[in-house]
């Protein structure tokens, strides 16, 4: 019988103690309870959001319904906030002095949330400063509200630090001297760590779009890693590149091309007519205005005109744009397009030129002999031979034969 008590005693030891030192019941109820709090907070915060936009939208300006759709985002923290509070309520990770690691994780997520309301507030509030554009410029004015943004980072992670009862000031003077080192060597090292965090932060490209970055590379973009970036040429064979080079030069993101343009020369013969040019520049306008598959003013540029005359042709320049940017479909429209400029340049009783050259000849005009020529063919006759008697008789009887 004894055993078995002592067994029992264990058993409730264990129970009480097993969960990282806590009550394993108590424990289990409170991650049933944070479980929960993750599970509704997307409609708590639905309902809250619809709440705060109701009263926003009463309000003349757009800023309210902004700020309010930037605040979504800690919002969805509030729920967790609640669960983790009632879930150390009830594993009595709290203390009667209001202390204890499980109320300084629940002030963690309220400074988190906080200082995360503050930088998502930043982007609405900042179109406050525009005024400010005309004597700043609207770079000065955004790199304002960046630098916003960032000092609310650093001040939240130093609140966090400090409620967990890390000192700042050495970790700030730590950083000094790491700077330092960072002077003496390993600088291409973390150049490009830097680099790449301005990559990912300034959003210059995603993995699967399409770069061309001058002088370096053309591909699609299939990684960005911490040193380098890789790089999928056309021809399907690999580059890596290192994240400075796609920092510090101008990147060309063609994936993320509103419309893709057709820019062509068309060159018609020089014996075309006026009315026939007329003609072949309207039939084109209204071929492309016809044709969904090409963008429309004011949304893009349009133009079919007489652009010049060129060494052989009449130059007309097309300028137009598809709403399409995928390649093969651009390919598709371009061809659709050609057919079309032949059928309307044929229907216009006009051929299309091709480079060619004209010489033309005058029979009546003289002969002109350099006198270096002339002078020297005097020469020759007068040193020439006189012919003799008998000569002159064989020559007269062969013409009689």
């Amino acid at each position: 019988m004894d055993t078995l008590t002592d067994l029992w005693a264990i058993v409730l030891d264990v129970w009480n103690t097993s969960f990282l030192g806590l009550n394993v019941g108590q424990a289990l109820i409170g991650l049933l309870v944070i479980s929960l709090a993750f599970a509704v907070r997307g409609v708590c915060t639905w309902l809250i959001t619809k709440f705060l936009l109701a009263h926003a939208q009463k309000s003349t300006t757009k800023l309210d319904e902004k700020v309010v759709r930037a605040l979504s985002g800690p919002i969805r923290l509030i729920p967790v906030i609640i669960g983790v509070y009632i879930a150390v309520l009830i594993v009595g990770l709290d203390q009667p002095d209001g202390e204890g690691p499980g109320i300084n994780i629940v002030r963690t997520l309220i400074v988190i949330a906080i200082f995360w309301a503050l930088h998502n507030v930043v982007t609405p509030i900042s179109y406050l400063l525009s005024p400010l554009q005309r004597a700043l410029g609207p770079v000065l004015v955004d790199w304002l509200a960046k630098t916003l943004r960032i000092l609310f980072i650093i001040v939240g992670a130093g609140a966090v630090l400090q409620l967990w009862g890390i000192p700042v000031a050495p970790i700030v003077a730590g950083l000094g001297l790491f700077g330092v080192a960072v002077g003496l060597g390993a600088q291409d090292l973390f150049k490009n760590l830097i680099s790449g965090l301005l990559v990912l932060t300034e959003k210059r490209f995603l993995p699967g779009e399409w770069i061309h970055v001058d002088g370096v590379v053309e591909g699609i973009v299939e990684q960005i890693n911490f040193r380098s970036t890789l790089v999928r040429r056309f021809d399907r064979s690999p580059v890596y590149v290192p994240n400075s080079f796609l920092s510090d030069r101008a990147v060309t993101n063609f994936s993320r091309m509103t419309h893709r343009r057709i820019l062509w020369t068309i060159g018609v013969e020089y014996k075309t007519t006026t009315e026939q040019l007329r003609y072949i520049c309207d039939k084109t306008l209204e071929w492309l205005d016809n044709h969904s598959g090409f963008a429309r003013p004011p949304e893009v540029p349009l133009a079919m005109r007489v652009d010049s005359f060129g060494a052989s042709s009449i130059d007309l320049l097309l300028v137009c744009f598809t709403n399409t940017t995928a390649w093969n479909e651009w390919l598709e429209l371009k061809e659709e397009l050609a057919f079309a400029m032949k059928e309307i340049v044929e229907g216009a009783g006009t051929a299309f030129a091709f480079p060619s050259t004209s010489v033309y000849m005058d029979n009546g005009a003289e002969v002109f002999v350099p006198p270096e020529v002339e002078s020297h063919a005097r020469a020759r006759l007068e040193s020439a031979e006189p012919e003799q008697p008998e000569d002159a008789l064989a020559r007269v009887e062969e013409s009689d034969d």
